[in-house]
């Protein structure tokens, strides 16, 4: 919801991986199993963590690590597949990028603890997130809740009206075989992630050869290169010395290139247990020849997909909100080199592409500068099998397929938001009770730290009226499934906001010899009646909106 639990100082050291495995360390004592953690990086940490000392604990207790939706969308689709939270079940429409938002709205503490002290720095910013989660994440609370049920419903809405006519046009009637496409796509760029060692080495033979091929072309070349002299041209000075120097050096080097590339190719016939050397009109180095084709083609497309992915974050940088006016300059400038690199990669890439047999479509300048994710990218590298037509490759596919996932993904979000809604009502309604008592236990034996608490819960119920009103408010939307009736809370320990509370006065308190007289007693009981007379007109509204909810769900 927002709520900062675990906050990690870096001060000079920059962000390295002992803060979230001290984070996940942290939460895993906190929460145990079960517990999923987004991080922008997340598909990388998983391995961190698993080889970590922690490595074993995490997966005991089901520790799963994911990315968030922005940094997500950058990474490679197999990544997506196994990390993204769209594909990811029980998550709900979390965007796991509430760390960045956080991270982000704080920036503007860091130029008041930029030459503090230690300590001073940690009490700003332990003050600053303190008072972030009291007065503006529980404030924001209920309408946190209220704006993602209108989103779950409207992605619900959305999806009922375009997915029927998406499945009509690819003739599927069963939304199953979503899963079953998912499955497909992951263990297709699978396959994709490391090359048969085979075929390696075929591919690496057939460019020997070519070398080969090369080196025995220069070593005939310089093998026939005469110098013709007769008696009477011949004068032995020294530039006829040299040029003869110069074509035994280059017979030399042509002698022995030949016979590194000679005993290069031997060694992997060996290695591939090849009895008769390949020659061009062999089936073999036409099939070895494609696959170093698709090769380049591949690693063309790497480099144009690194170039884009930079493309989009400095794009998105630059229309960030906060970016200075030098800082959008430079980016436009970093644009301008970029686009003259895009257009170099995107020139080798057709390159490649029309090498391939049969030939691959050439991109153009337009639709390379139109990619927004990322996706895509990855669905071009059909080195090993034909996958154009597969379903989940086609646009329409694709687009179906994750409507489908949104739409899964929305309903999760319902679900798990009827079970907050209710807990939040059932939180307001016990916290307000659990205070009171609190409060009027320690009048009578200590009147001080019953004013503090007194303080405490006018703080915490400044809000209960906007929550209340937010709660009528989803209880009125169409396709609204819970319910805004306070529940029963099942913890019932000490401190538990729905269990009998037993004052305990701190032991510190006592000893410092803290004495009230009467007269101080009974000014502070005057001043108590005072503020709860102030606040009993706010209190009484929140009573009666509460009860107007009540009537409304019951009606």
């Amino acid at each position: 919801h927002g709520f900062s639990l675990v906050i990690a100082d870096m001060v000079q050291s920059g962000e390295q991986a002992k803060y979230p495995l001290a984070v996940v360390s942290k939460l895993l004592d906190a929460f145990g199993k079960d517990l999923g953690g987004g991080y922008d990086i997340g598909c990388r940490f998983k391995t961190t963590l698993s080889r970590s000392v922690l490595g074993q604990r995490a997966q005991e207790l089901n520790h799963t690590s994911l990315v968030g939706a922005f940094h997500g969308h950058a990474h490679q689709r197999l990544c997506q597949l196994d990390h993204l939270a769209t594909y990811v079940d029980g998550l709900g429409l979390e965007d796991l990028e509430g760390c960045e938002r956080t991270f982000s709205k704080s920036n503007a503490l860091a130029s008041s603890v930029r030459y503090a002290s230690v300590f001073h720095r940690r009490q700003a910013i332990a003050n600053y997130f303190q008072h972030n989660d009291d007065h503006e994440i529980y404030a924001n609370l209920s309408t946190f809740l209220y704006n993602n049920y209108k989103q779950a419903l409207r992605i619900i809405s959305d999806s009922q009206q375009s997915l029927p006519r998406l499945m009509h046009e690819l003739g599927i009637e069963d939304a199953s075989i979503f899963d079953a496409w998912l499955a497909e796509e992951r263990a297709y760029l699978t396959s994709l992630s490391h090359e048969p060692t085979n075929e390696t080495l075929q591919m690496e033979y057939w460019q020997k050869l070519v070398n080969l091929s090369g080196s025995k072309k220069d070593l005939d070349a310089a093998m026939a290169a005469w110098t013709i002299a007769t008696p009477s041209t011949v004068q032995f000075r020294a530039r006829d010395i040299a040029l003869t120097n110069k074509i035994e050096t280059t017979r030399r080097h042509a002698i022995e290139n030949h016979e590194k590339d000679l005993k290069v190719v031997q060694e992997l016939e060996m290695k591939l247990g090849v009895t008769r050397r390949w020659v061009p009109e062999d089936q073999e180095w036409k099939d070895a020849g494609r696959l170093v084709a698709n090769r380049k083609f591949q690693r063309a497309l790497d480099h144009l997909e690194s170039l884009v992915v930079a493309r989009i974050f400095e794009l998105s940088k630059m229309n960030q909100a906060g970016t200075g006016y030098k800082l959008r300059k430079h980016i436009g400038k970093a644009l301008q080199v970029r686009s003259a690199a895009i257009c170099m990669a995107l020139d080798k890439y057709n390159t490649a592409a029309r090498a391939l047999s049969p030939p691959r479509p050439a991109l153009s300048w337009e639709e390379v500068v139109e990619y927004a994710f990322l996706a895509d990218f990855d669905l071009l590298r059909d080195a090993w099998q034909d996958i154009s037509q597969r379903p989940w490759s086609t646009p329409t596919g694709r687009l179906t397929m994750d409507t489908y996932f949104k739409m899964c993904r929305a309903r999760e979000e319902i679900q798990r938001l009827n079970i907050e809604i209710k807990r939040l009502a059932t939180y307001l309604h016990d916290e307000s009770q659990y205070l009171l008592q609190c409060e009027k236990q320690l009048r009578t034996v200590h009147p001080a730290l019953a004013h503090q608490v007194a303080l405490h819960r006018k703080v915490r119920a400044r809000f209960s009226e906007h929550h209340y009103h937010r709660l009528h408010k989803i209880s009125m939307l169409h396709g609204f499934t819970g319910s805004i009736m306070p529940g029963e809370s099942i913890e019932q320990g000490p401190g538990a906001s729905a269990s009998s509370p037993t004052v305990c006065i701190p032991p510190e308190l006592i000893s410092d010899g803290l004495h009230i007289d009467q007269g101080s007693e009974d000014d502070a009981l005057e001043d108590l009646e005072e503020e709860e007379n102030a606040e009993a007109d706010g209190e009484e509204h929140a009573r009666i909106l509460e009860g107007i909810v009540q009537v409304a769900f019951d009606v």
